[in-house]
């Protein structure tokens, strides 16, 4: 059998894959808990927080989630204050989001939590292993920047 020698737990994609998921969940768990944010809703407002007004394009590009979630995370986040929603001037399709003083409030609550969660996730390795795998991150992106197939690189992912 062609497959004997693959093992999916072994498989590099499958193994980053899962960790992402695994730290995603467990962020998720503390921001969910607290202020009932999804994922999504809480890259919404992290993303919002360092970059002002943008548009959903712009936060789809920039936080590895597909246009739909997007979407659907500011329509949540507009209905609980977190977010603001401003047509543009020339163009009302064109709609600009920003953080409110809720949402701002709320990322300045939710930080804490999120700080110790990578913090223990740091503590695993020390700074010299840190550095490489840091490296390493950075080396695998740059194969995938040359790689003309995958879809272009989430530059905050």
């Amino acid at each position: 059998m062609p497959t004997e020698d693959f093992h999916l737990s072994d498989f590099l994609p499958y193994r980053l894959a899962v960790l992402a998921e695994r730290v995603s969940r467990r962020l998720a768990a503390e921001y969910g808990k607290t202020h009932g944010l999804t994922v999504a809703e809480w890259r919404v407002i992290a993303h919002l927080s360092q970059n002002g007004a943008v548009s959903v394009r712009d936060i789809q590009r920039n936080v590895n989630l597909e246009k739909p979630r997007v979407s659907r995370a500011v329509a949540r986040l507009e209905a609980t204050g977190l977010v603001r929603k401003v047509p543009g001037k020339t163009d009302a399709r064109l709609v600009s989001i920003s953080l409110t003083k809720k949402g701002e409030q709320a990322l300045t609550e939710i930080l804490p939590a999120a700080r110790t969660v990578e913090d223990q996730l740091l503590a695993a390795a020390g700074s010299k292993d840190l550095k490489a795998f840091f490296k390493v991150i950075d080396s695998m992106h740059a194969v995938l920047d040359a790689d003309a197939k995958p879809n272009e690189r989430k530059r905050d992912a």
